[in-house]
Order: structure tokens, then sequence, then C-alpha cells
């Protein structure tokens, strides 16, 4: 049968004498050791983590990986074999295996082999996960105890990825990145040629050298629409966000500098980044969306070479550009209303209504409201998870961020701003950063729970 579509005729417990209870031979790691290295509200809301093993899996528990998770996708079926493979998965006693798990049940729609997989994690992480969404509660717990990769992870990962969703070959191979923090994002990969913008796909569809009118040719766009402003050698440009939530994605040029322009709308953040001055025999990079999420933050590549970005820090991770160490520096970009961008910069440029395809969505105030809608696992409790903040990183590298609304409140009321070598001052009814000489530190907007999950040690204003 198919994999997406078995209907399994075996209850989970008829499948128990099928399983084997194997120790594996590696070592065990008591959770009282390993909760004390959590935080405090992390076991507070997730419970004790299991034991955690080390080393290697038993060949028993290794051929029984291969037919659950590798060859189930190869073959496209679920079945007998397959069922018996997961259930001595689940009795191995190494939660380790619940990311493979994991990954396998952010791609299963048929809700009997989603309890199924759901049933093996529980056994596997010794959680009651009750009536959570599966692969979400299952996943949070995983982040959040930061329970360890099984071994031979990237090649098991791999193969259910790219064997679910062809595209991918090029995107999962080694490299500086956390590959269990990584999962599907619901789309196909942007894999057209570059200045195809208008070219159909079925992903979210980057723009490349996309069209502009004048502000006062904007007639579509009313006051008091959010814009992303950006400014390079005295040159502006407003970003709608209505396009922004459409496209999520631009290669531009302003102000005689190329830019790299992502804007992530789980994280409420868009930045722009230079793509030109690159090492010696290095093409500018072409940014696409590649369908997967970090922590529920988009994950960006190069087109040119299939180098996969840290987008919210803007480093290459794998692929050639991380081999050269290739780090994008940041521009600020300022999260403003449409009225105020234009009125303190009459001069500039707008993103052509056309970029937004006919549609308009702006789901910021309603489909986030309960929180993040993918894992993220814990989140730094000093602030709600989607508090706008303005984060930057400071010219000596330390990350700080300032609560936007207090700041901007303040700010407004003629008070200083100023934490850790950091000002902020007020532009066209938005925020940016600037160190103690004035210099632009290239700042951004987004929400807590992204800024504190990529910047940990973050040190938070404490004029709030």
């Amino acid at each position: 049968m198919k994999l997406k579509h078995i209907l399994s005729r075996a209850s989970w417990g008829s499948l128990a004498a099928l399983a084997v209870m194997i120790a594996a031979g590696s070592l065990l790691i008591p959770s009282s050791a390993k909760a004390e290295q959590l935080p405090d509200y992390v076991v507070e809301e997730f419970g004790t983590p299991p034991d955690m093993r080390e080393g290697a899996v038993s060949e028993e528990i290794a051929r029984a990986i291969e037919t659950a998770f590798v060859q189930s996708v190869a073959q496209g079926r679920w079945g007998p074999e397959e069922q018996a493979a997961l259930q001595v998965v689940a009795v191995s006693g190494d939660p380790r295996l619940a990311w493979l798990v994991s990954d396998l049940m952010r791609f299963i729609t048929n809700a009997q082999l989603n309890a199924q997989l759901a049933g093996a994690a529980q056994e596997l992480l010794q959680a009651d996960l009750g009536q959570q969404d599966h692969w979400g509660g299952v996943t949070d717990h995983l982040i959040a105890w930061d329970i360890p990769a099984p071994p031979d992870y990237l090649r098991i990962k791999r193969a259910i990825f790219t064997g679910l969703i062809p595209g991918w070959e090029q995107i999962f191979v080694e490299g500086d990145i956390d590959w269990r923090l990584v999962s599907w994002g619901g789309v196909l990969i942007d894999d057209r040629a570059f200045d195809t913008t208008d070219a159909p796909c079925n992903c979210i569809p980057a723009a490349d050298n996309p069209g502009v009118t004048s502000a006062k040719d904007a007639t579509w766009l009313d006051g008091s629409d959010i814009v992303f402003g950006v400014e390079v050698n005295g040159e502006y440009r407003a970003y709608p966000r209505q396009i922004m939530e459409v496209r999520e994605m631009f290669n531009d040029t302003l102000g005689g500098r190329d830019l790299g322009i992502p804007y992530c709308t789980l994280c409420g953040a868009a930045q722009a980044y230079y793509t030109d001055q690159m090492p010696d025999g290095v093409a500018r990079p072409v940014l696409r969306t590649s369908g997967l999420l970090s922590r529920s933050n988009k994950v960006m590549y190069d087109l040119n070479t299939f180098s996969v970005f840290d987008t919210f820090l803007g480093h290459a991770v794998t692929g050639p550009l991380a081999d050269i160490g290739v780090q994008l520096e940041q521009a600020t970009v300022v999260t403003t209303d449409w009225a105020s961008w234009k009125t303190a910069h009459p001069e500039t440029t707008v993103l052509a209504e056309y970029l937004a395809l006919g549609r308009d969505p702006d789901f910021r105030n309603g489909r986030d409201a309960d929180g993040p809608i993918f894992p993220v696992g814990d989140v730094d409790p000093r602030l709600p998870v989607h508090e706008d903040i303005i984060g930057v990183v400071t010219s000596s590298g330390d990350p700080v961020a300032f609560q936007r609304g207090a700041a901007l409140l303040a700010l407004r009321a003629g008070e200083e701003v100023g934490f850790k070598n950091v000002r902020l001052v007020l532009d066209a009814g938005g925020i940016r950063a600037v160190g103690s000489d004035g210099e632009d530190l290239g700042s951004h907007e987004a929400f807590w729970f992204a800024w504190s999950q990529f910047h940990p040690e973050t040190a938070l204003w404490p004029g709030a």
C-alpha cells in the first residue's frame, strides 16, 4: 500500500509480540543528570527528559531503522514488515530515535499511521503528549530537551525528505547546521533560474530585479499598510508586507548595491543582506526559499552553489560558500506604515503592485495569534513569544534586543533609548539602531521567540 495512505489492520498493541527488546550496547545517561543541564522553565513545561543513550545502535535496531524509515519511503509502502520494524524501534529504549519518527511524521497525512508513529515517539520519549498535535508535540519535546541525534542521522533524514519530495538532494549535505532542527515548511523548493520572477512554480516564488513605482503612483497602498523600508547610499525603497507575504524573498539592487531580502512571516522578520562584494571568483549569491524551516525560521539557499544560509544570522552553513566562510553584511530594515515612510522619504520607490500576484494576505495578527505554528521547543521566558523586538548585533558582536512597543513610546516622548553602546532612533515612524558614533548597525524587527533562539545569549534592554 502507498505510504501516505496506508490503513493498518493491525493495532499498535498487537505488534508488540513482533518486537524485540534490545539494549543496543549503548551507554545510558541518567535523566536526572540531563535535567540538571536544562533551564527550570523547560523542565516545568515539558517535564523531565528520558534517559539518554550514547554510541552505536545494535545491528537489529539498525535493520529496523532501515526498514521503517529508509526502505518504506524508497518503496512507497507501509505494511506489516514496516510496522514490526517500527515497534522494534519503539521499544529500543533509545530516545534519539524519536527524531526519525518526527521526520517521517511530518509528511504523513493518514491518521492511523500518524497515530502509530506518535505512539512510537511517546514510548521512546517516555512522555504522554495527550491531545497535543502529534508531530508538533513530539518535536517540541525533542527540541526543548535537546535530545541528541541518532547515529547516521543525516543520511536517514536525507532519504526521508528527498524520497518524499524531490529537489533537496543538494540541500541535505554536511555542514555547520543542526539538521535535527530542520523540518518541512509545507511548500516546495524554489529552484527557478535567476530573473525568472514571472515563471510559475509550485513554491513561494522569489522575485528578482522587481519592478518598482514612485510613491505618488502607488495608489493601491493605504497609509496604514505596513512596509519594510530600506535605505542604501541615499536611495530609499519600500517593500509592502502584502507583497512580502507572497514572495518572501527578493534579489534587488538599491543605491548601487546588490541585496538579498528574505522575509519570514513566521518570525515577523524582514532582513536585508548585501550580496555583492563577494570574495574573488564568487558570483553574487541568488537567494531562494528552500521550503524548509529551522525552528520556524525559513531556510534560504544560494541558487548558484546550493549553499544553505542561516537566514537569521546571514552566514553560509553548507556548501562552497560555507567552505570559504561567507558572512553577509546586514542592512537596516525599518518596519513602519506607508504614510509615515513616504512622508519622511517622498523620493522613495516602492515595489509594484503586480508582484503581489493578486493576493493580499496579512497573517501577522491572525494565524500566529496562539503562538508559533511550527515546533520551536522552549522559548526564553523573559518576554512573550510574539513580543515585537528590535534586534541588533553590536560592533563587538554582542546581540541586544529592545521591546519595540516600549522603545517606540519612549522615543516619541523624547526620551533617550540606549543599551550596550546601542542607541535607538526614530526613522519614518519606525526604529533603527545606531552605534555610539552614529553608525548604522543593521537592525531589524522580529518576534522574541525567533530572536532569542538564534541569539540565546542576547542582552535585553532593561528600560521597558
